[in-house]
C-alpha cells in the first residue's frame, strides 16, 4: 500500500493505490507447468497388443442371418464368402436380400491386416449409408499375461 505524506492540509491528496501482487501468481503458474511438463510424457504408453480376443458374453442374441463384411490377409473384402471390390462395397450391400440401411453389418478383419486398412472400409461403408457396423472378435478366454509376454 502506498501513501502520499504531503505537508498540505487536505485530507483530499491522501491516496492509496490499489495494485495486485502477480509474482506468487506467475510462481505457481511456473511450478505447475513444470509438474505437467514431467508428468506428460510419463502418461503416454507404447505397448504392442495381440488381437481380437474376447470372453465378454452378447448382450443380445445375434440376427438370425447377419450380414459378414470380411476384410481377408491380402487386403481383399468379402461379403459373406463371395469377394467383392472396394469400390462395389456398397452397392453390393444394397442388392443383397433382407439388407437394410438399418441393420447391423458386422465387419470381421483378419489378425494380420493392419489397424488402418479397417478404417477405410468402414468410411466406405458410412459413405453407403451403413451406419450400423459391429467388429466380430474370437470368443474365447483371453490370453494370460505369460503368455502373450512369450509371443512377442
Amino acid at each position: 500500500m502506498a501513501v502520499s505524506l504531503a505537508d498540505n492540509d487536505d485530507d483530499d491528496d491522501f491516496s492509496e493505490t490499489h495494485d495486485i501482487n502477480v509474482t506468487p501468481f506467475i510462481d505457481v503458474i511456473l511450478v505447475l507447468l513444470i509438474i505437467f511438463m514431467v508428468a506428460a510424457p510419463l502418461s503416454t504408453v507404447d505397448l504392442p497388443v495381440e488381437l481380437p480376443k474376447t470372453s465378454a458374453v452378447p448382450p443380445q442374441k445375434q440376427p438370425d442371418k447377419p450380414t459378414f463384411v470380411s476384410i481377408k490377409s491380402d487386403l481383399t473384402l468379402a461379403i459373406g464368402e463371395n469377394p467383392v471390390a472396394r469400390a462395389d462395397l456398397a452397392t453390393t450391400l444394397d442388392g443383397t436380400p433382407e439388407m437394410t440401411k438399418d441393420k447391423y453389418v458386422f465387419l470381421r478383419i483378419d489378425r494380420s491386416v493392419p489397424y488402418g486398412e479397417m478404417w477405410p472400409v468402414m468410411e466406405l461403408l458410412r459413405a453407403g449409408g451403413y451406419t450400423h457396423v459391429k467388429l466380430v472378435a474370437l470368443e474365447g478366454p483371453p490370453a494370460s499375461a505369460p503368455e502373450a509376454a512369450s509371443k512377442r
